[in-house]
């Protein structure tokens, strides 16, 4: 369990921070990098929170908030020797990830074009947690290129970007008022 009695150490004010095994390392490492974005989309999806009065969605958005702890947790332990003892994402996050995602997505029409960031409010802030998780996404990769990750949690960003996606679009009226991009249209 946590416990913080005092929120600031000094110990980073060398430009460095503490992993989750205790190991020191540069606050623009990969790996701190990493679970900073996810940090980002997390703030993000609380943001969204704000503007969602519908309780199922407000509800799985919770539960994706927790999730993300998790993953973060996940990505500042490096693979250690008796893995048991880490917290990693499992694949149950994702099933459930997925199965959401599905129940929002089947009363929403098929896109026939992109559809641009916006909308009703609670679209738009998806749609930026939408970007940042993205954005994670990609620095998760680059750590991956030089360390070793649980492949689980880049399963579950990618599903989630996903997920952000089609919720925001149910947001939107179930896609009906969807800001559709229109190709070369203010030219």
């Amino acid at each position: 369990m946590v416990k913080l009695n005092k929120i600031y150490t000094r110990t980073g004010d060398d430009g460095s921070t503490g992993l989750a095994d205790g190991s020191r390392v540069e606050k623009d490492c990969f790996r701190v990098k990493a679970y900073g974005e996810v940090d980002e989309a997390n703030s993000a999806i609380g943001l969204a929170r704000l503007h969602i009065d519908h309780i199922e969605l407000g509800q799985s958005l919770s539960r994706i908030q927790n999730d993300l702890f998790d993953l973060g947790a996940d990505l500042a332990t490096p693979t250690l020797e008796d893995d048991s003892k880490a917290l990693r994402v499992v694949q149950s996050q994702i099933d459930r990830l997925e199965t959401e995602l599905d129940h929002l997505n089947k009363d929403i029409a098929p896109l026939k074009t992109f559809v641009l960031p916006g909308g009703t409010p609670p679209a738009a802030y998806l749609h930026l947690a939408r970007a940042i998780t993205r954005r994670a996404e990609r620095e998760i990769v680059t750590m991956a290129r030089t360390e070793t990750i649980n492949p689980l949690s880049l399963k579950y960003i990618n599903r989630l970007s996903d997920y952000l996606f089609v919720a925001a679009r149910w947001c939107n009226n179930q896609g009906e008022t969807d800001v559709k991009w229109v190709p070369g249209g203010e030219r």
